[in-house]
């Protein structure tokens, strides 16, 4: 058993590492770029070994983009947890830990918008998770006192269109030559403010 569970970690490591050199190497190749043998190569491990986690490069951005949003997906649970904290300060608290993920994942981050389109995995898990960002910043807009309903004011409606608007305002300043995400943050939070407080 000790043997097994051994191997199990090892393999782990392995395929942890496989990502972690994806994701460096996509700081400065694009997906087009970059080879299965390139992402071996920077993990420390044969073309061989890569095939028995992945089967292709694209696999690996798959794995890689949704072990990013599993942390934006934490970062969501954390804040429904918060019921107690007021509506703003959790709309800023949420904003804030989006901004984190973005300044800690750019590469990742920019490449899963980028291919969502193309690969319907990578599409999938980024879809899944704004909207899962957008239910739970709902029922922050409700406690902000915003209604329910299915009209546009409703907070389901806006607590959507924000939290898409809040990904393609960071995805923007991700890509932009100064990438001043705090600048873009703190825009995004002006935003959800007055939408909270009209």
């Amino acid at each position: 058993m000790g043997r097994r569970s051994d191997a199990l970690r090892k393999g782990d490591l392995r395929e942890q590492a496989l990502l972690d050199a994806a994701e460096a190497l996509l700081a400065h190749t694009s997906l087009e770029n970059l080879t299965v043998e390139a992402i071996a190569q920077k993990a420390g491990i044969s073309r061989a070994s890569l095939y028995f986690y992945f089967g292709n490069k694209h696999e690996v951005l798959a794995a890689l983009v949704e072990r990013t949003m599993r942390t934006i997906r934490t970062y969501a649970d954390v804040t429904e947890q918060q019921g107690s904290v007021p509506p703003v300060e959790a709309m800023e608290r949420a904003v804030r830990a989006t901004e984190q993920v973005w300044r800690e994942h750019s590469t990742v981050m920019r490449a899963a918008v980028e291919y969502a389109a193309l690969h319907p995995v990578i599409g999938n898990a980024w879809s899944e998770t704004v909207e899962r960002f957008a239910r739970t910043m709902t029922h922050v807009l409700r406690r902000a006192g915003l209604p329910d309903g299915d009209d546009p004011g409703s907070a389901q409606a806006l607590a959507d269109a924000l939290c898409w608007m809040t990904e393609r305002t960071f995805y923007r300043a991700a890509g932009a030559p100064d990438e001043d995400l705090g600048r873009a943050s703190a825009t995004v939070i002006e935003v959800w403010r007055k939408v909270m407080t009209a």
